[in-house]
């Protein structure tokens, strides 16, 4: 299966995702990023983030062994707090990571944590 993410790039995992949603234009007070909900999950699950400053953002998924499995945001994002559904209907179970990386600053902030898809 192949899908086209809203940055023009090609996905073949076969995971579907939600786009990403500004929930708050309440300028938060720090970065940050949220543990997954619900975790464990099956098959969706919500991962919400903050930002103190306007930057480009990019939130992905990796397997165990760190490969790259798909990326929920790859955008310029304003000041407030995000949030964005992953779909993982078509992975199989496993633990995953999710990493946020916003290139504000140098160098650049970059949080990862840790969640289990159980089917």
């Amino acid at each position: 299966i192949f899908a086209v993410r809203n940055n023009g790039g090609i996905t073949t995992c076969g995971c579907f995702f939600g786009a990403v949603t500004q929930i708050s234009s309440e300028i938060p007070q720090k970065f940050s990023i949220e543990q997954n909900y619900p975790n464990p999950f099956n098959p969706v699950t919500n991962i919400q983030f903050s930002l103190p400053k306007k930057g480009f953002v990019k939130l992905a998924v990796y397997d165990a062994l760190g490969r790259e499995v798909i990326q929920l945001v790859n955008q310029q994002l304003q000041p407030g707090t995000y949030e964005v559904d992953f779909d993982a209907s078509n992975l199989p179970s496993g633990i995953y990571y999710y990493t946020l990386i916003a290139g504000y600053s140098s160098p650049l902030i970059r949080k990862t944590k840790k969640m289990v898809l159980i089917k």
